[in-house]
């Protein structure tokens, strides 16, 4: 769903005052004054109630609150989301104004302690799924304008929210508090004093909170807990996360391979906008963050994150920077396809890709370098050649590009081979991939064939 950012009320408001000025032209000069005196305060109100609902749509486009409540093929934040569990499925909840299966009924204090504390009016703790530990530290002027939002700018919808799939004891609420009360942050102000740039505290004010960026790409403790919810928690934070639906979440600290310690902050103003840069393309549960949240931010908020990104120093002091290494494109352009993966590649990667794995700028991301393609865990590598991707395009790059899906034809040796290939070519420095890597991934993703023309077979 897209919607303007900026509110048509000002506008509305405008046309009413010329409607009262003209009504009032041949009034006496002391009706007309005590009229004034009375409707401006009424204009400036519903003008700044229009501008805290805007400013609110835009908190919950950054907080991107849409990918988690809205099912596919739903209403808009009628919730109805599936999230798998290791304990079970649950779904994520109806939070539009409706009075009898929404959040019509909050007060503004309920609202701010389910987004802060995890606690529904009723006081059961919400499952983590709701990144209640990094809202914790929004303000309570950004709380205003989200309750004002959800109110009064989204359409209500009526949807009974959905009952969690875990079978009980596991489904009893009791422990979660306990977990909340142990690892949830108690609800104080973001501090800017910490970092000594303006444009640098307002990025660890979005990437921190509203972005809870954390919660994927921080790396969690078996108690499920984030290691660390900001930088001054230690080198954890923002470290890369554990597997999500098969897709991992790479390092967003200055680790030069792993990480985007060879990126710009241009580099990162353009990847979140956009989803693609010099460097990589967006991939998994990044595709929806850049779809319904980052390319509706302004570019001095994405410039704010980007410099707050660039100040996190690598957590691997071990760990190299890349450099380029032409062997691999040399053999391929003279016809050595010997080495393992090579001929997968030649006939299935290179036409992209390209023989020296650089691909083509912003269209076919370079494959040379890249951080995903030389983390320690192969599964996102693996994952795409499976399964394939697709970027859609947004307001600043309207192409859509695609990966094709491999796993229909290419056998789990083969996949293993060409990823071992990519992960060890140009100068990448990532751990060859074995068959069984690829094979226990193949039975969690959907592995489908294209469609076929009519009276073609896949039959050999």
């Amino acid at each position: 769903m897209k919607k303007t950012l900026f509110p048509t009320g000002v506008a509305r408001g405008a046309l009413a005052a010329c409607a009262a000025l003209s009504m009032t032209f041949s009034m006496t000069f002391a009706a007309t004054a005590a009229h004034a005196a009375t409707a401006a305060p009424s204009t400036q109100a519903a003008s700044s109630d229009a501008a805290r609902v805007a400013h609110g749509e835009y908190l919950a486009r950054a907080g991107d609150c849409i990918a988690c409540h809205t099912s596919q093929g739903g209403k808009p934040f009628a919730g109805g989301l599936k999230f798998d569990t290791p304990i079970g499925a649950i779904y994520s909840t109806n939070i539009t104004p409706d009075a009898n299966s929404g959040i019509g009924k909050w007060t503004y204090d309920d609202f701010a302690k389910a987004v802060r504390e995890g606690v529904r009016p009723n006081g059961d703790t919400l499952y983590p799924a709701m990144p209640y530990p990094s809202y914790a530290r929004l303000s309570d002027d950004d709380m205003k304008a989200l309750y004002a939002y959800f109110m009064h700018g989204v359409a209500p919808v009526n949807a009974a929210n959905r009952a969690v799939d875990i079978p009980w004891p596991l489904s009893m609420r009791w422990p979660l508090g306990i977990w909340r009360t142990m690892f949830a942050p108690k609800v104080a102000p973001f501090d800017a004093a910490h970092y000594n740039d303006a444009i640098v505290a307002r990025g660890a004010y979005l990437v921190q909170g509203l972005g809870h960026c954390g919660a994927c790409h921080t790396p969690r403790a078996r108690t499920m807990q984030e290691l660390a919810l900001t930088d001054l928690e230690g080198d954890d934070f923002l470290a890369g996360g554990g597997p999500i639906d098969g897709w991992v979440p790479s390092s967003l600290r200055g680790n030069p391979r792993t990480g985007i310690g060879a990126w710009s902050e241009d580099d990162i103003v353009q990847f979140l906008k956009t989803g693609r840069n010099l460097h990589t393309a967006a991939f998994g549960g990044m595709t929806d963050v850049v779809q319904h949240s980052m390319q509706y931010m302004t570019d001095a908020d994405l410039l704010a994150m980007a410099r707050y990104l660039k100040t996190l120093p690598s957590n691997d002091a071990k760990e190299t920077p890349y450099a380029y290494d032409a062997t691999a494109a040399s053999k391929l352009q003279g016809g050595d396809a010997s080495a393992r993966g090579a001929a997968v590649y030649r006939d299935n990667c290179m036409a992209c890709h390209r023989s020296d794995g650089r691909g083509y700028t912003r269209v076919f991301p370079a494959l040379g370098g890249n951080p995903v393609v030389q983390g320690k865990d192969a599964t996102s590598l693996i994952h795409v050649l499976l399964a394939g991707a697709a970027l859609e395009g947004t307001q600043t790059a309207p192409s859509t590009f695609t990966m094709p899906p491999f796993g229909w034809r290419l056998s789990d040796q083969e996949v293993a081979d060409v990823a071992t290939f990519v992960r060890t070519s140009w100068g990448n420095t990532g751990a060859p991939v074995s068959a069984d890597d690829v094979a226990k991934l193949r039975k969690t993703v959907n592995v489908t064939p294209p469609e076929l023309p009519p009276g073609a077979s896949l039959k050999r």
